[in-house]
């Protein structure tokens, strides 16, 4: 498992969105901290549409160090798209994410490279005393505890861009939308081993957050999204059939009443007209829960089928598109 090299080669991706003031002196802590350590590395800034001059000073960074690559998208394609970009692109044994906004601390990359040396395939960072204000931490505490409680997955902080992955698990996952906080879910399922360390979380220097309350409603939607990922999309029947099941059950039990019922008037031992199957509403319903429940068997049975028959190649289907690469 601990098999790397000696001084495994690191990259480390950073997508930027009008982060101008930080770039700098994000850069300068990188280098310092890398720069102490015995691994060759490389500085990959991924630029997601930035309106400022963030792209201008990534440049001017490249020409003077030659370990940056700069890629650029042609307009803002989200935090997934950015990470995918920069993880295709990444040569490194390990690589490692932080944000550009100078909340995460350099010094701490050793601790992460550490981990995976010790055999682990992702380390994810826990903020465990964050410098924000409630209306940021009491969400986040929330959708965390939703978040270990669907996928069983005890991370105490699923959010946190500092996370170090060996580069097999990022070959292995597909992510787009907002999947990219869900990464260690998905390595989860796949049977990569996880692990996790408590990290500095700095005050924001410069600018504000560009990430409000909405993100965490997407990302419970996209939470629906990766548990059927993780444990249906292999098997889609496994969840329509048991939703066919259920409901073709209350169906047939609803008849089998109605049917019993009338056998009974019909011979007489139920006198009271009511009990004519025909003048009941509930044959009705009946009749609609035995078709819904088909229906979803059906889906089931269709979703098994394209599983089964579906060998596309996933090769040219990113979610963004290019502008340019400074390499």
């Amino acid at each position: 498992m601990a098999d790397l090299s000696q001084h495994p080669f690191i990259s480390l991706v950073l997508p930027v969105l009008n982060e101008e003031e930080s770039l700098k002196e994000l850069h300068r802590n990188i280098t310092r901290s890398m720069d102490r350590l015995p691994n060759n590395y490389e500085i990959i800034f991924v630029d997601d549409g930035s309106t400022d001059q963030s792209f201008e000073i990534m440049r001017t960074i490249r020409q003077a160090d030659k370990r940056v690559r700069v890629i650029q998208f042609r307009r803002n394609f989200g935090k997934s798209e950015a990470y995918s970009a920069g993880f295709s692109h990444a040569r490194g044994d390990i690589i490692i994410t932080m944000d550009a906004d100078l909340q995460e601390d350099p010094d701490e990359i050793p601790v992460f490279i550490k981990k995976i040396e010790d055999g682990y395939d992702m380390v994810v960072g826990w903020r465990h005393s964050r410098k924000a204000e409630m209306d940021k931490t009491m969400p986040s505490k929330i959708f965390n505890l939703v978040v270990r409680f669907v996928t069983r997955i005890s991370l105490h902080d699923f959010n946190c861009p500092y996370k170090a992955y060996r580069k097999e698990v990022l070959a292995e996952i597909d992510i787009h939308g907002e999947l990219h906080r869900y990464i260690p879910v998905l390595a989860s399922s796949k049977g990569f081993t996880l692990a996790e360390i408590k990290v500095k979380n700095l005050p924001r220097k410069y600018g504000r957050s560009k990430y409000g309350a909405e993100r965490y409603i997407r990302g419970m939607l996209d939470l629906l999204t990766v548990t059927f990922i993780t444990r249906f999309a292999k098997r889609p029947l496994h969840l329509l059939g048991l939703g066919g099941l259920i409901v073709c059950a209350l169906g047939f039990t609803v008849l089998a009443v109605l049917t019993g019922a009338h056998v009974l008037y019909k011979f007489g031992l139920l006198t009271d007209r009511s009990w004519n199957m025909h003048d009941r509403p509930m044959l009705s319903l009946g009749i609609l829960l035995m078709l819904v429940g088909t229906q979803f068997f059906s889906l089931g049975l269709l979703g098994e089928l394209f599983v089964t028959g579906s060998n596309r190649s996933r090769s040219g289907q990113q979610g963004y598109s290019v502008k340019q690469i400074l390499e």
